[in-house]
């Protein structure tokens, strides 16, 4: 059983999508540890309603950036935490806490990678005027948005939508690709496979 700590800063309907996958036993992994930046976050409260232990570090109570993931990297640890899952956490990572776990840090942005990374994904997709959108799960590298991709699920855009309402449908795909890419490394069918030259390195993964 894989065991995670997920990294949040809001709301954790993300995290919510994981717990609701582990109580009902569709995946096949352990929430050990939900760590925040921010206290009284409501993903804290969603984490405590099902059992799972919670710690908040706040991020400007640390001289640095380094500092910071120093204590990140401590909990996490000392909870016995084997995948880190970035579920909505609003902080760029160092060196310091990917050289911690390396090829063992997963995130989820609301755009199709490697097309409109960064931050407000969303307004950027709208405003290239492109007709479909969605959702991608990848590994964190020390780039922006640039580890390998493991998942990636498709919504419309439609002649009407705004950010609220294509943000919406996103999350929906985000639920369900979050908890599938977890569940595939889990069972221990993705691989991150090497380019061989200066492209994103890509991931394999196996049928199940």
């Amino acid at each position: 059983m894989l065991a995670l700590g997920v990294l949040v800063s809001g709301q954790g309907t993300n995290l919510q999508a994981i717990l609701d996958a582990v109580a009902a036993g569709r995946l096949d992994a352990r929430v050990k540890l939900v760590l925040s930046n921010k206290p009284g976050a409501p993903a804290l409260a969603r984490a405590e309603r099902a059992g799972v232990a919670t710690r908040v570090v706040e991020h400007r109570s640390h001289a640095s950036r380094e500092d910071f993931d120093r204590a990140l990297v401590d909990a996490l640890e000392a909870a016995g935490v084997e995948l880190v899952v970035l579920a909505g956490f609003m902080r760029m990572l160092t060196p310091v806490f990917l050289r911690a776990f390396p090829g063992r840090v997963v995130n989820v942005h609301p755009a199709l990678l490697p097309a409109f990374p960064g931050v407000r994904a969303q307004e950027q997709a709208l405003a290239h005027g492109v007709k479909v959108a969605g959702c991608t799960v990848h590994f964190v590298d020390d780039g922006v948005d640039t580890g390998p991709i493991i998942a990636q699920r498709v919504v419309p855009v439609l002649d009407d939508d705004d950010v609220g309402s294509l943000t919406a449908r996103i999350l929906v795909e985000e639920h369900v690709a979050l908890v599938d890419a977890i569940a595939a490394i889990a069972a221990g069918r993705v691989e991150i496979t090497a380019t061989g030259g200066e492209g994103r390195a890509r991931t394999r993964t196996r049928p199940a």
